[in-house]
């Protein structure tokens, strides 16, 4: 009796100092998964790229609101980036904050720009197996 007394007791004292650092039990373990964001930038608008899509992925790396971010260029975009400076130079700016810039390669090569996005440092790769691990690990997402 008196060594499941010291238990709970320890159990309390354990709970009481996670409670004191403003988490619970539960919280302590977290799902790794939701610290991954996840960013499907498919659109060729320019517009939408800067005042959007790039702003918030930046941010979100930046500020802290998540611990990894990965920014996927897909479709027309690809064809974009490498078409736009500014655009090349924000993309630099992110991968210095530590974002993942990848890009899907069959995009790419459909666009003829695959050479100019590796130039640009991105990760040109399959990406649908890709995506869908990311997708399947619960990341997540969102698709401008």
């Amino acid at each position: 009796m008196k060594k499941l007394l010291t238990l709970v007791l320890l159990v309390g004292l354990v709970m009481a100092q996670s409670s004191a650092f403003g988490q619970t039990a539960p919280e302590a373990v977290q799902n790794t998964s939701q610290d991954t964001l996840l960013v499907v930038w498919s659109s060729g608008d320019v517009e939408v790229a800067e005042k959007v899509c790039f702003m918030y992925t930046f941010n979100a790396k930046r500020a802290g609101w998540f611990k990894e971010v990965i920014f996927v260029v897909w479709g027309p975009s690809a064809k974009l980036l490498t078409e736009d400076e500014n655009l090349q130079e924000y993309v630099k700016k992110m991968k210095e904050q530590g974002i993942i810039v990848e890009a899907c390669a069959a995009c790419a090569r459909m666009y003829g720009v695959q050479d100019d996005l590796k130039e640009l440092g991105v990760d040109v790769k399959g990406m649908g197996t890709v995506l869908t691990k990311y997708l399947k690990a619960g990341y997540p997402n969102i698709t401008f």
